[in-house]
């Protein structure tokens, strides 16, 4: 199906940020809000993406202008009655999102694709809500949209291959990189991304080094900023909900560290509000050791080691646990987190890495770190098998790549 014009529910910092990508592209696109003030500033947001390539010489003034025209506003559903393709993107609310996907198949033409750009709400769920369930699918950006080159296409149970085919050529044509993930809590990227931010979230409760060492450690290995620095980024109250979905999906193996909890009690949620493990904003100065002194009492656990394996190994191990439950394959998984976390590229993704070390090298960490730190170190089944079967990864030609 080809798409001739796009809408997108929600003209905040995301939804705005997707409607430039989509006009860029070249096609129209209509952005929805509540009211005129909000969708005034999501489109103000679009132009300012755009006045940024002006500025950098990327673009001229006029061809703003032409971008721009492709973009209008609205407060109604009825201005999407010619709509191809819907993105909702509004705040993570199972009720409110089916209440938006419900509203939308009134307008809708029958063929137009519903997706929804949630970062770990079930697609299935949100699907369940409307009679052409068929026509609901997952397209995630990561943000901001304009630079992130990645797009997760999740399909949920209803979810026809017709709709994951146009899904993909769609995301191609914004000139964006699709990966397709079997649906899951947190999808792929968030999936994998979380166990290694909460390890370190862990290292610092249990005093294993002060968070500057070990942001200054994971730059070293090659992250783009360190944990607690995205922590602050991303907020800790997302991280908070993002960590209680998968543990409530995986088990105690996601149990979120405590001083994630604490952090958002306390209201240090990152740049957001000016503080979160590191301070924005001076007058809002507060020092972190009382919370990690009472975790320390309520806990029992103080002075662990600290290395970047422990945080990146958790990573392999969740990327291991996904090949298993075929939720993307091998290069997939190792795209996806070049593209969406910035993983080092000299290292080739989490599953490359492993095998560049060794697979038997990292199941006998994995084993270790599981007896000294604790079960949610419990390697991945498909560790062990491959280590029997001599799959060892680069020193043996075979692992999750053939070389």
């Amino acid at each position: 199906m080809f798409i001739y014009k796009a809408g997108v529910v929600g003209a905040g910092a995301m939804g705005a940020g997707i409607a430039q990508v989509i006009s860029f592209s070249g096609l129209p696109v209509v952005i929805k809000d509540t009211d005129d003030e909000r969708v005034k500033k999501g489109i103000d947001l679009v132009r300012k993406v755009y006045q940024g390539r002006v500025d950098k010489g990327k673009m001229t003034a006029s061809e703003l202008e032409q971008k721009m025209s492709l973009v209008s506003g609205t407060t109604s559903y009825d201005d999407f009655k010619d709509c191809d393709l819907v993105i909702e993107a509004v705040f993570e609310n199972m009720k409110v999102k089916q209440q938006v996907f419900q509203d939308l198949e009134k307008v809708l033409p029958e063929t137009a694709i519903m997706a929804t750009n949630t970062s770990a709400l079930s697609i299935s769920q949100i699907a369940s809500a409307v009679k052409r369930s068929d026509k609901v699918i997952g397209i995630h950006f990561f943000n901001p949209a304009p630079v992130m080159k990645l797009v997760e296409v999740i399909p949920g149970l209803q979810t026809s291959s017709e709709t994951v085919d146009d899904a993909v050529a769609f995301a191609e044509s914004l000139r964006k990189m699709p990966v397709r993930v079997k649906e899951c809590a947190g999808f792929l990227v968030n999936r994998l991304l979380l166990p290694y931010l909460n390890e370190a979230a862990y290292a610092l409760q249990e005093g294993a080094a002060p968070m500057e060492e070990m942001d200054k450690a994971l730059r070293a290995f090659g992250m783009p900023m360190g944990p607690f620095a995205l922590l602050d980024m991303l907020g800790l109250d997302v991280c908070a909900d993002v960590s209680m979905i998968l543990y409530d999906s995986f088990g105690p193996r996601m149990k979120a560290a405590e001083i994630l909890g604490a952090m958002h009690k306390a209201n240090r949620l990152g740049t957001k509000n000016g503080i979160g493990f590191y301070v924005y904003d001076e007058t809002k100065k507060a020092d972190l050791k009382p919370i990690l002194d009472e975790i320390q009492a309520k806990t029992g656990v103080k002075g662990t080691p600290f290395s970047p394996e422990r945080l990146v190994f958790q990573m392999i191990n969740e990327a291991a646990f996904c090949l298993e439950e075929n939720v993307a394959s091998p290069s997939d998984i190792d795209l996806a987190m070049l593209a969406g976390t910035g993983f080092p590229q000299d290292k080739g993704g989490p599953l490359h890495l492993a095998d560049g070390i060794g697979v038997d090298v990292v199941l006998a960490k994995l084993q270790e770190f599981s007896k000294t730190l604790g079960p949610r170190f419990w390697p991945a089944p498909i560790l062990k098998r491959m280590v029997a079967a001599n799959y060892l990864g680069q020193k043996t030609k075979k692992g999750f790549f053939n070389y």
